[in-house]
């Protein structure tokens, strides 16, 4: 790459000089629209031909959901959109973008962008558009239902380099989506492994070796884990309280600004490594442990807490112990009453539960296989992180200009 000298105006900013500012108009043969096909008829749908909507464009992927038929193309107001054509979504998630990876029908959500390849490299619009989402978010139009017209879309002016930088730019991002893409997928085998290693070791379908002539037993969480109460009366200040998702995913922080609102008068102080309950909703697995940011929040009496017995428990072991199926449903079992918050656990209860558990040694080494896993898979979504603020920083450079891939590519 080598800097760019000769330049001129687009807008706020600068583009080179001999790039072109062209409407995308006059780079375009044809703007397809879409539509949805009656839910009514039947024969519509299961047919051969992916039809998607706005929510199926997925990380500028298509993740189709339906097949509708060809009677279904004919008699509605859908479009089919040939493969390596712009998909951008104009209405519901405006901005959107993607490259159809095959034959695809869409919804009044997207509209279809056949671009002129003779003038155009379809990947370049493609990454100029990913790249400046929050700008197509602004061109939304309408009260009731928002979108980009396409009035608006075909007088949009894009900066156009030479068809030949065009498509150097769109193979350079290509391969840092490329890269991305393949770690990607190791994260997802990795995840899979580490899943498997969670249905193996935490249920003793799989031993470890040093351990295999050691009986697993039927116990009581009483056995592990004991409860406690760091009573205090309510605050007078702001205070972060904690909170618990549903379906294993953890604690979570929020303020509490106006203390002296809060009709109760009694709270409970968390610390890091407690095993902490939402009664309310522990039917959906609201159970977690207790996170170092998490330490010193205030719980309600909803949010009864346990600290694990020391070479009994092993906080670590318990944080994947607590994920399992099995954990859930004897919640539920433990939860009696109707939906929502009408099923409230008994806390007498819980910590009679009885699972099969190894001993303290077992535990603290099933843990550390299963952090080494965490481990990995964190290293490999950093790495995707780093790779995607590398091609942020090749998108802000390349597509306006700022550096030019050769020298023979510069006026």
């Amino acid at each position: 790459m080598s800097r760019q000298i000769n330049t001129k105006p687009f807008y706020d900013s600068i583009i080179p000089a001999c790039w072109e500012v062209i409407e995308m108009k006059n780079i375009c043969t044809k703007f397809l629209n879409g539509g949805t096909p009656s839910t009514q008829v039947s024969n519509y749908w299961n047919g051969s031909i992916p039809w998607i909507t706005g929510a199926d464009i997925v990380e500028q992927k298509v993740v189709y959901r339906r097949l509708i038929s060809e009677t279904a193309v004919k008699e509605s107001s859908t479009n089919i959109i040939p493969k390596g054509n712009l998909l951008l979504v104009t209405r519901t998630g405006v901005g959107k973008v993607a490259i159809a990876p095959f034959d695809v029908a869409i919804s009044q959500d997207l509209t279809g962008i056949i671009l002129d390849e003779k003038i155009v490299c379809p990947q370049f619009i493609f990454y100029y558009f990913d790249g400046n989402e929050k700008a197509l978010q602004q061109l939304n139009q309408g009260t009731s239902i928002n979108g980009i017209t396409r009035d608006v879309l075909q007088k949009l002016k894009i900066p156009l380099p030479p068809l030949p930088e065009q498509k150097a730019i769109a193979y350079i991002l290509g391969l840092m989506d490329t890269a991305i893409n393949k770690n990607n997928l190791l994260i997802e085998k990795k995840e899979q492994r580490k899943k498997w290693l969670m249905q193996m070791l935490l249920t003793g379908k799989k031993r470890l070796k040093g351990f295999e002539k050691t009986k697993w037993k039927i116990q009581s969480l009483e056995n592990f884990i004991k409860p406690v109460s760091r009573e205090i009366e309510k605050p007078d200040k702001p205070y972060l309280g904690i909170g618990i998702r549903s379906h294993g995913r953890g604690t979570f922080l929020k303020q509490d600004e106006l203390p002296e609102k809060n009709t109760m008068e009694t709270f409970y102080v968390v610390r890091k490594d407690d095993l902490i309950v939402n009664i309310t909703f522990a039917w959906e697995q609201a159970i977690a442990i207790v996170k170092p940011e998490d330490d010193g929040a205030l719980a309600s009496h909803r949010f009864p807490t346990f600290t694990f017995i020391e070479k009994k428990g092993c906080v670590d072991f318990f944080r994947f112990f607590i994920l399992q199926r099995r954990m859930k449903h004897m919640l539920q079992l433990i939860s009696p009453g109707g939906a929502g918050r009408n099923r409230v656990m008994s806390k007498s209860d819980f910590i009679k539960l009885e699972f099969y558990i190894p001993e303290f040694g077992e535990q603290t080494a099933i843990a550390q296989i299963l952090q080494s896993a965490d481990k990995e898979i964190q290293l490999l979504k950093s790495k995707t992180e780093k790779l995607r603020e590398e091609k942020k920083g090749l998108m802000q450079v390349l597509l306006t200009g700022k550096k030019r891939l050769n020298q023979d590519l510069q006026d």
